[in-house]
C-alpha cells in the first residue's frame, strides 16, 4: 500500500510542477537551431521568436527576438543587430517547403565582419554568398525544446526508474 501512496505523491508533485511551468496560450517563445552548408561557408546558429507576433500579411512574418550565428573556424559571432535592415529584419516566417520538414524559415542578410564587401543571405532554406565569386548553399532547421520540457522529462524518467527499482526490491523480499 505504501507504494501506491508514493506513486500518488509523485503524480501530484509532477502535476504541480507542470502547472507552474505552463505558459500563456496567447504566445510562445519558439527556439530553432539552423545549419548553413555551402562550398565555401559552413556554420550554425540559433534564433527565437514569439509566435503570437506574426503579422496578418499574405506571408506572415514575426520579428526575431534572439539570433546568434557563427561560421566554422571563424571567431566572429553574428547577431540580429548585424542584419543590414535591422531593426525591421531578421524575421521568421512559416513555410511548409523547408528542409527537414521545419515549419519555419529565416530572412537574414548580413555583411562579413572581416570583409564588408562580402555579404551573406539566408532566405528560408537558401543560403547565398555575394562577393567576387557567388556561392549558394542550403539551410536546415530543427526546433530546440524548452529547458523546462527537458527538465520535466528527466524528472518523470527519474521517478519512473525509482518506482521500478522499488517494485523489483519488494518482489525480491516477498520471494
Amino acid at each position: 500500500m505504501k507504494l501506491f501512496q508514493k506513486l500518488a505523491i509523485a503524480t501530484t508533485l509532477i502535476l504541480g510542477l507542470a502547472t507552474l511551468t505552463t505558459k500563456s496560450a496567447s504566445g510562445t517563445i519558439i527556439n530553432y537551431a539552423f545549419n548553413v552548408d555551402s562550398y565555401t561557408a559552413k556554420g550554425n546558429g540559433l534564433f527565437s521568436f514569439d509566435d503570437a507576433t506574426f503579422n496578418n500579411d499574405n506571408i506572415p512574418v514575426a520579428p526575431v527576438q534572439l539570433l546568434t550565428f557563427q561560421f566554422d573556424n571563424d571567431p566572429n559571432i553574428y547577431t540580429a543587430t548585424d542584419d543590414v535592415e535591422y531593426p525591421n529584419y531578421p524575421v521568421a516566417f512559416p513555410t511548409v517547403s523547408l528542409a527537414d520538414n521545419a515549419p519555419i524559415g529565416l530572412l537574414y542578410s548580413f555583411l562579413d565582419k572581416a570583409n564588408p564587401n562580402k555579404s551573406y543571405d539566408i532566405t528560408g532554406t537558401l543560403f547565398s554568398v555575394s562577393s567576387e565569386t557567388s556561392d549558394y548553399g542550403i539551410v536546415s532547421y530543427r526546433q530546440v525544446p524548452e529547458p523546462s520540457t527537458l527538465g520535466s522529462t528527466f524528472l518523470v524518467g527519474s521517478i519512473g526508474l525509482f518506482l521500478k527499482r522499488k517494485v523489483r526490491s519488494i518482489k525480491k523480499i516477498k520471494a
